[in-house]
């Protein structure tokens, strides 16, 4: 049976968002940000839950969200670094095989269907990343800001998360890119994709898997929740 473990991200600061405390705390429909997609991980089919947090919150994570929340599938608790990537290659210390889905946590509207075709995807391409097609025309510009390319708007994806991997190849090709110490990595698919000759698979996620990053996300955050209240009633 396949291992499916989520790594979920909690360690960054949310300077974004001009509150007095990291945005992961943050409450959102009542309950910290955070909580809602460590629900959905819990809810879903995924095997273990690593929970990766900012350096000195393991207690506090561990007491008022894991064990108030009940969220029996977190089999770790581990603190982040200073940059995202360095946050992922800790959560990766936890576990040793199986397949990994990392997730941002500010991702809160991430959904079972969602983790469920990774979980499906993943098993098949080894390596894919949940996003969807832009809405919008891209132009691609020069350092002055001189379109250079009008790129099919149908190639285009915007990039959400979870983003997949069999373990070992994450892992080594997480390995190789600490030891090179690249700071130019801004997902888990680029590192895949500087460090390795495998291909990244695109699978379809959701316009509601919105990141909450601003003040202005969480107003959408809390009508996207009660839009969900409305379907269940």
């Amino acid at each position: 049976m396949n291992k499916f473990t989520a790594i979920v991200l909690a360690a960054g600061s949310g300077k974004r968002m001009e509150q007095d405390i990291p945005k992961q705390y943050m409450k959102l429909g009542g309950v910290p940000l955070m909580v809602h997609c460590l629900r959905t991980f819990q809810q879903s089919k995924c095997t273990q839950i690593v929970l990766v947090v900012a350096p000195g919150d393991i207690e506090k994570c561990r007491t008022e969200i894991i064990e108030k929340y009940h969220i029996d599938k977190c089999i770790a608790i581990v603190e982040g670094g200073e940059e995202r990537y360095n946050s992922v290659y800790s959560g990766l210390q936890a576990i040793d095989d199986g397949y990994v889905l990392i997730h941002d946590c500010a991702r809160a509207f991430v959904t079972t269907d969602i983790i469920h075709r990774c979980m499906s995807a993943v098993t098949l391409y080894e390596s894919c990343v949940v996003g969807m097609p832009t809405k919008d025309t891209v132009k691609l510009t020069d350092d002055s800001r001189k379109v250079l390319d009008t790129p099919e708007r149908k190639n285009v994806w915007i990039v959400q998360t979870p983003q997949c991997f069999e373990y070992t190849l994450i892992k080594s090709a997480y390995d190789k890119v600490i030891a090179d110490a690249d700071t130019s990595i801004t997902d888990d698919a680029m590192i895949v994709e500087k460090a390795t000759n495998h291909d990244v698979h695109m699978i379809e996620g959701s316009y509601t898997n919105i990141k909450v990053t601003t003040p202005e996300d969480v107003a959408f955050g809390e009508a996207i929740l009660s839009f969900k209240r409305q379907e269940k009633t």
